[in-house]
């Protein structure tokens, strides 16, 4: 072979040039791809204006609808997008997935001013300075901005999860029913692109578990499932979100949007447990060239391809009647529909191999034979037709199962056709017509000229899996987050469900027998009792009394023994201590004479953030229930650990 030569440097202009033209080209369509969005994002503005000013019904249900086709471009242009950012050789593996799975969108929000209120209630409960948290908002409204815009893998699940745990800081710090930091919560929903919004907390909670949910699904529509790594991975990421809308739907009552409502999250349950369960079929194929005669094998295909098409039909079923009707996507409805007749035809096709290898009679398999095709014998139901037992007519019911085959799989082209579907499920049509090919193939092979007498109609398979499936909730927990607002105290004492009152500094010196007083607990320590007649009463400290402060030292976050020591090592000159006192659940909070040392010099606010530095809180994910909206459990645990 004569190799040309080229000069120097000839070849590598050429791929330099071919890459900048490609790299090009990926930009033009980025940029047109965003003008596109910003024109949806405009023509969403005005549609949202006009449903929030009118009180006119048909007008609000012809807005809504525009809203609900705006949301779907809006989608589907976020799907192109991501695929031009993601690499190149994993689109490719992902176009050749057996059929494509269904990925919910991301609920949308509006950025949220959380400055304001924040200081307000900082300055007016917990009586500091509202100025000198401005770090800890920044960092609060940094993290909300990244959960926005979340990556689409495991990184953007954790910036979902400790936004989520976060809110749990924040709910048992700043939320007492009947408070409100009145802030309005305005989400787009993901189904329609109504917008909506409430004040309450728990919106902005059930809405971001609902996106936890909507990544997963995300995550697993976009593994390669021609592996088992990725089938495995798939399984695993449809599970997870049908447990998160499974959570949503138990915890979150009068949902303000269709998509957080019980229906469309039961339906969406659905819908993620039989996508998990087609990727366990599929998984189950791979292996299938290795051994394409095994007729066991095949019969537990065919019953596994049945489960699959029940989980589809009853999914099908909820999409097709309302309310679920009136809020689900035609598209998703088209598709499910389309996946419940390809895969019943599966069963059927999986059947007749079994039948048509002859080794079932040879192996002594026919009572397994009779268990996938009869009904159980406690059924009400009639059962099938004694199966035969001759290879022969093993043939010709194998034969009878490829037309139902092939007869199934046109139908499902039929509805694939006639029904309106985003160019993301095409790829579904060359799945069933070559699906369609090979039932056909196989159906010559088996056909004979002197076949006149032939099953008149094959029985139906029973569904039945091997590898069931159960919702699992989002690993939420393995997410560690620390408290933002750290600096405030411990949950158990300084939150706005607590009412307090600073009283200090107080100076207290030691007698002969002590300072007077016993100390129990830690992170604030807390005065168990006061001996009467000694030092500490006559300074005026109380049992229930917990220190906040030590010689101007903040120590809100010390343990018992730091304390002390701190005690121990005190001269004749005695001590100065800071103590808040409860007060009780009815009462405001009172301020007392020494008030204005929270905000002073020796106050709670000096070296406050040196003292965070040395013994830091430690990095641990939100205590309470997950969803934590029963507040009474979190009251009563916050009043129990606040009790002498």
């Amino acid at each position: 072979m004569i190799l040309e030569e080229r000069p120097e440097g000839q070849g590598a202009g050429e791929e330099s040039s071919i890459c900048k033209a490609q790299h090009g080209g990926l930009q033009s369509r980025r940029a047109r791809i965003h003008q596109q969005i910003n024109k949806q994002l405009q023509m969403r503005t005005g549609a949202e204006n006009l449903y929030r000013a009118t009180s006119n019904h048909r007008v609000k249900e012809t807005v809504a609808l525009e809203l609900s086709y705006v949301n779907s471009t809006l989608q589907l242009l976020k799907e192109e997008l991501e695929g031009l950012d993601s690499d190149a050789d994993a689109f490719q593996i992902r176009e050749g997935v057996a059929a494509p799975m269904i990925p919910l969108g991301l609920k949308e929000t509006k950025e949220l001013d959380w400055t304001t209120p924040l200081k307000e209630l900082i300055s007016g409960h917990f009586g500091e300075d509202g100025s000198s948290y401005e770090a800890e908002l920044r960092e609060l409204e940094a993290l909300r901005q990244a959960m926005r815009t979340p990556s689409r893998d495991a990184a953007g699940l954790e910036v979902l999860a400790a936004y989520y745990n976060q809110l749990c800081f924040l709910e048992a710090r700043f939320l007492a029913p009947p408070r409100s930091l009145g802030l309005f919560f305005h989400w787009y929903d993901s189904l329609t692109g109504v917008p909506a919004q409430q004040r309450t907390l728990a919106f902005e909670k059930g809405s971001v578990l609902f996106n936890i949910g909507a990544l997963h699904t995300q995550i697993g529509a976009r593994q390669d499932r021609s592996c088992t790594e990725g089938t495995s991975r798939a399984v695993e990421a449809f599970q997870r979100a049908a447990g998160a809308f499974s959570l949503l739907r138990e915890n979150f009552s009068h949902a303000p949007s269709p998509d957080m409502s019980a229906t469309s999250l039961h339906a969406l349950e659905q819908l993620m447990a039989a996508q998990a369960q087609e990727c366990i079929f599929e998984g189950l194929l791979l292996p299938a060239p290795a051994a394409p005669s095994d007729g066991l094998a095949q019969l537990h295909l065919a019953q596994e391809a049945a489960q699959v098409a029940a989980k589809y039909r009853l999914v099908y079923q909820t999409m097709a009647q309302p309310p679920a009707h009136d809020c689900m996507p035609v598209s998703w409805t088209a598709l499910v529909h389309v996946k419940a007749e390809y895969f019943h035809s599966l069963a059927h096709y999986h059947a007749a191999v079994a039948l048509c290898d002859g080794s079932l009679a040879d192996k002594g398999e026919l009572p397994v034979l009779q268990q996938v095709f009869l009904q159980p014998p406690d059924c009400s139901v009639p059962q099938g037709p004694v199966l035969p037992q001759e290879s022969e007519e093993h043939r010709k019911l194998g034969k009878a199962h490829l037309k139902r085959a092939i007869l199934g799989q046109e139908e499902a082209l039929r509805l694939h056709a006639v029904c309106p579907i985003p160019r993301e499920v095409d790829l579904l049509q060359a799945v069933v017509a070559q699906a369609l090919q090979r039932s056909l193939a196989r159906y010559l092979e088996l056909d004979r000229e002197d076949d006149f007498c032939e099953a008149a109609e094959a029985p139906d398979i029973q569904p039945k899996t091997y590898h069931k499936l159960e919702a699992r909730t989002p690993c939420l927990s393995q997410v560690k987050v620390a408290d933002i607002f750290h600096r405030l105290g411990p949950l158990s004492v300084f939150s706005t469900k607590n009412q307090w009152r600073l009283v200090g500094p107080i100076h207290v010196t030691r007698g002969e027998g002590g300072f007077g007083f016993t100390l129990r607990g830690d992170s604030p320590v807390l005065i168990a009792a006061v001996v009467p007649g000694g030092r500490a009463a006559a300074a005026g400290l109380k049992g229930g009394d917990y220190i906040v402060s030590v010689n101007g030292q903040p120590c809100k976050w010390w343990k018992h023994a730091e304390v002390v020591a701190q005690l121990r090592a005190v001269g004749e000159a005695g001590v100065s201590l800071q103590v808040v006192s409860l007060l009780p659940s009815s009462g405001s909070p009172g301020k007392g004479d020494h008030c204005p040392g929270l905000l002073g010099p020796g106050g709670l606010l000096k070296s406050q953030r040196d003292h965070v530095c040395k013994t830091p809180a430690p990095a641990r994910a939100s205590p309470w229930p997950l969803l934590g909206w029963s507040w009474k459990a979190k009251q009563g645990k916050s009043r129990g650990c606040a009790a002498p």
